[in-house]
């Protein structure tokens, strides 16, 4: 974990998803091969060569923009996959049930932190998606708002659904807090509009959140 600020006085947390309130590797995995391996049909290519060319892409982005990551998301976009077509895919696509069960320790975690702040999710996955997966861990009900994929349709970093989650919160951006497992996508911009910002490993880190915060 890595704290990169902290408001001196907040009353939200703003938290991102995947590899973030759960950790799963090859649930995290197969949201990326899965469709990966749709775009690849759709092209008429393998899964190999597909996933070679938008290695490359996202390779040249990052030496085009200091180092930076772009999402799965924005990526497809590149080769004709528009937000709107990647909201329908991760629903298709997207099982949590058959990677993820009911995490007792997190559901106590969050029920003392939402005893103190107004919890929320920003997603890269849509809204359904968020609110299974939430439900499957057993804290749907301790979050106050969930902003997905589909809300503005828009993928992170973008302005849009971190100030939404913000006002949903009835909080301004000086009194939230990101949580994220990557910096680029989670933690810089919440930074940027005067968020504190925890970039995290996974679910362990949540874990200690309470203590951190106290």
């Amino acid at each position: 974990m890595k704290v990169f600020f902290l408001p001196k006085e907040y009353s939200a947390i703003i938290f991102d998803l995947d590899s973030t309130l759960y950790t799963n590797s090859a649930y995290a995995q197969s949201q990326i091969d899965l469709p990966i391996k749709k775009l690849a049909r759709l092209k008429g290519k393998t899964f190999e060569e597909m996933n070679e060319e938008i290695s490359v892409f996202r390779n040249k982005w990052a030496g085009k923009n200091n180092g930076k990551k772009i999402t799965l998301a924005n990526t497809f976009i590149e080769f004709g996959i528009s937000i709107e077509e990647s909201v329908k895919w991760r629903e298709e696509l997207c099982n949590p049930e058959k990677y993820l069960v009911e995490d007792k320790r997190l559901r106590s975690v969050l029920e003392q932190l939402s005893s103190r702040f107004i919890l929320s999710v920003v997603s890269n996955n849509p809204v359904s998606v968020v609110t299974k997966t939430l439900d499957v861990l057993g804290v749907e009900e301790l979050f106050h708002a969930v902003i997905g994929l589909d809300t503005f349709f828009v993928s992170k970093p973008h302005i849009e659904p971190f100030m939404r989650a913000a006002i949903l919160c009835g909080a301004v951006p000086e009194s939230c807090i990101s949580v994220g497992d990557r910096y680029d996508i989670d933690i810089a911009l919440p930074l940027e509009l005067g968020m504190g910002g925890i970039l995290v490993d996974g679910v362990e880190d949540v874990y200690n959140l309470p203590e951190l915060l106290a």
